[in-house]
């Protein structure tokens, strides 16, 4: 069975972000659940601890932060379409953005894409509301709410072409949602998925519905596997994967946190209750996906179970689970439940017991299942080969698997199997032998405020990365967050400067305007190739050394040059001598140096040609080819007759207008002409001249690409981090440069940036409180009923 390989993590969960303080929290062995927040409803008006009739017997749950917050204007909302949209749709769309951000992959990149897009959902109490209340439904609420708009947003707003559906199978949810995505990816259907889930609280209505069914723990906690065990509590979450086939995610360089290596998913069929637990079906559901894994019960090392603390639940768990793994072992099957943690996030507690599962395969340590140190003994797990972790179990060497279970409340079971990424993926790329380089730093974003703080966290991201990595986090950044409208952007050498010069933009107003800008339009350049040999010293070798688009075209033309000449231009220009006053050798610096803009995106709208720059611009605008130009060069610099090298000469318009310094305007006629191009072009006395022709013909940003003749942007004489100056003060106006011409192949790997922190000052939520007493449908659909609160506060 083909391997998918997880690339990419996002979530928030009750007292958790974000996946790193998910870990953290794990790790720590703490809890996320709290007393249910006023500006949810009054826990007062609906708590009895009977139960009783409209009553939840538990004030706590667990909640995530912020849960009405959207960064309306990125995703492009009107407000009057945010203030409906369910904000369990509004939070998907977040998460999966940041989610592939943490793939290394930049959102935008993926328009047009065979993406499918699976998000496991089981709920919406925001639309039951809204739906009550006639006068709050508008023309927007169809493209905001509903379980199929879950996905299909992400897809619209993103332009992904593969499937995009949504899966209820209650509790279940998200691992089906999971498995089907696995199913597309491994049948060719799509080429990169998106799982999401997502799970919140809007009214009382559903915990109340848990209290009248007698599952509901009254402190509001689960507990799984403990004699303390009384009921489940609930939980809020969203979250997204990023799932690739292996062999691609690999081929393309992307971080692997861990790989699916199999699934499966079943039901109960008619048993004893439509709600009630299968431990048969649980005991099949795993077997089933060890059998498509290709690996056997005894090969799992833990196994997140669905352990939602219910007694008759456990029990039945702890059954199945012993009688797939109570078999001969080494060592028992490590079991735990995330629930203890954060609680039972419903539709999404499958995708949290995943990501929990697989950021302990990466981090090669199972973290303590809260609540194992009051182990039911009734269960007799030691007696079925289990055991609960009760305090962090680091993982062995080698290949390591693991299981993670989900049970819907109808029926619908699901198993999915995980092993620890390949040694050779996710891990961060060897350093580049030679000196350390840089490259441009870039971020952007939607506005001034969301581009400081994408600053800020860049700073931070470059200060704790190891040394040497520079030039790898330059690059990551050009792949991942380079795309936006605005934009900054930082030509960087040395870490710890780089991190000051970060730092300090990211505080001084002054500073970031110097170093951002808006993409507008793709930028005009105008170039200027002299032929005086003007470049700053060592300018051509360190060009040579770390710019693999120079390196290629100066190999070009020292291979069409060495014949002619009988020695190496190239060699001369590496060995420090650099015989300037030698034509060939000023002919071949500028000829790499424009080629080299060229390959990096920059095209210019005119080229000012003087001295034997005229044939590097003419061979860069395509009159003749770098052979012909090659030839006529050699032959001026061994002061050949007139008209030596010019056999054959076949000359073509130019794709670019070229202007003459001999000529002192633009070339028509004369660039067609062989005879023209046998002069000796000795100097350029009407350089002025052509450059204010070259000028007034079109408004562009000047590139001297050799020469100290204007104040444009200089490369060859401009210092050493010239070039990228040029591509940075460029890709502020709007240039996409193409920026593995930059960098060299050691240098173009991939490390996880912090994702993109979305503004939350948009905020927006149901502005009646949901206070009625116990009688919802009354206080929702009186006259002076709720309305909906929207707005930038």
């Amino acid at each position: 069975m083909t391997d998918i390989a997880i690339v990419g993590i996002d979530c928030r969960f009750p007292k958790a972000p974000d996946p790193g303080a998910l870990w953290e929290l794990l790790m720590r062995g703490d809890e996320g659940i709290v007393e249910v927040p006023k500006s949810r409803w009054n826990a007062d008006v609906y708590y009895d601890p009977d139960g009783g009739i409209g009553k939840t017997n538990t004030r706590y749950a667990g909640f995530i932060d912020d849960a009405d917050a959207f960064d309306h204007e990125f995703f492009g909302f009107a407000k009057e379409e945010a203030e409906v949209a369910d904000p369990q749709v509004r939070l998907l769309l977040q998460t999966a953005w940041r989610a592939l951000e943490d793939a290394t992959i930049d959102p935008r990149s993926l328009a047009g894409s065979r993406t499918g897009v699976y998000v496991g959902i089981m709920g919406s109490e925001w639309m039951s509301l809204l739906m009550t209340n006639f006068t709050s439904i508008t023309g927007q609420v169809g493209s905001g709410n509903g379980y199929a708009m879950a996905a299909n947003r992400i897809s619209y707003q993103l332009d992904l072409r593969g499937p995009s559906m949504a899966v209820d199978t209650a509790c279940s949810s998200s691992l089906v949602a999971t498995e089907e995505a696995c199913h597309a990816l491994r049948a060719g259907i799509c080429d990169q998925a998106l799982v999401g889930s997502v799970n919140m609280f809007v009214t009382p209505s559903s915990s109340i519905y848990f209290a009248q069914a007698k599952v509901a723990s009254p402190d509001g906690r689960c507990k799984p596997f403990s004699s303390k065990a009384d009921g489940f509590g609930r939980a809020e979450g969203v979250a997204a994967l990023v799932l690739r086939r292996l062999d691609d995610a690999l081929a393309d360089g992307l971080p692997v946190y861990a790989v699916i290596k199999g699934g499966a998913v079943n039901h109960g069929g008619r048993s004893t209750t439509v709600t009630a637990p299968n431990p048969h079906a649980q005991q099949a559901v795993m077997v089933e996906a060890y059998k498509r894994a290709g690996v056997r019960p005894e090969d799992i090392a833990y196994v997140e179970t669905h352990g939602t603390g219910t007694l008759l639940g456990d029990r039945l768990e702890a059954r199945a689970l012993g009688k797939v793994h109570g078999v001969p072992r080494e060592r028992p099957c490590a079991i735990g439940s995330v629930k203890g943690n954060i609680g039972h996030a419903e539709g999404a507690a499958g995708i949290a017991g995943l990501i929990k599962t697989t950021l302990a395969l990466h981090h090669r340590v199972i973290p303590l299942s809260r609540f194992s140190d009051s182990e039911n003994p009734r269960l007799k797990l030691a007696a079925n080969g289990l055991r609960l972790v009760k305090e962090p179990m680091p993982l062995p060497d080698g290949q390591v698997f693991a299981g993670v279970s989900g049970f819907g409340l109808g029926g619908t079971n699901a198993h999915i199997v995980l092993g620890t990424a390949p040694a050779a993926a996710g891990r961060p790329g060897a350093a580049p032998s030679g000196r350390a380089r840089g490259g441009v730093l870039t971020v952007s974003s939607r506005d001034t405020e969301g581009l400081r703080g994408a600053v800020r966290r860049l700073a931070e991201d470059l200060a704790a990365a190891p040394a040497g990595r520079l030039a790898q986090l330059s690059w990551t950044s050009n792949m991942v967050k380079a795309s936006g409208p605005v934009r900054f952007a930082l030509p960087a050498d040395d870490r710890t400067a780089a991190v000051a010069a970060l730092l300090e933009a990211a505080g001084d107003d002054d500073r970031l305007a110097a170093l951002s800008g808006r993409a507008g339009a793709r930028p005009k350049t105008g170039w200027v190739i002299s032929g005086d040999s003007a470049w700053r010293a060592g300018m051509p070798a360190r060009l040579h050394e770390g710019v693999p688009a120079y390196r290629r075209a100066l190999g070009a033309v020292d291979a069409a040059l060495r014949p002619l000449l009988g020695w190496s231009v190239r060699d001369a220009l590496l060995s420090g001598a650099e015989p300037r006053a030698a034509e060939p050798v000023v002919f071949a610096v500028a000829y790499a140096a424009g080629r080299t803009l060229a390959d990096v995106g920059i095209r210019p709208a005119w080229t000012v040609g003087e001295g034997v720059g005229e044939y590097a611009a003419a061979v860069l605008a395509g009159v003749f080819d770098l052979e012909d130009a090659c030839r006529l060069v050699a032959a001026h610099g061994t002061a050949g007759p007139p008209g030596a090298g010019a056999a054959d000469l076949a000359c073509r318009p130019p794709a670019t207008p070229l202007y003459s310094a001999r000529r002192g305007g633009r070339l028509d006629d004369e660039v067609l002409d062989a005879a023209f191009w046998t002069e000796r072009a000795d100097g350029g006395p009407r350089f002025d001249e052509a450059l204010r022709a070259a000028r007034e013909s079109e408004p562009v940003r000047l590139i001297e690409v050799m020469g100290e003749r204007t104040d444009g942007l200089r490369l060859l004489s401009g210092g050493t981090d010239a070039l990228a100056g040029i591509v940075a003060a460029l890709y502020r106006d709007g240039l996409n440069p193409d920026w593995d011409e930059l960098y060299e192949p050691g240098e173009r790997v991939r490390h996880r940036l912090t994702p993109y922190a979305f503004a939350a000052t948009g905020r927006f939520w149901w502005n009646h409180p949901i206070d009625g007493g116990g009688d919802l449908a009354a206080s929702v659909a009186a006259p002076a009923g709720p309305t909906l609160a929207g707005g930038d506060s």
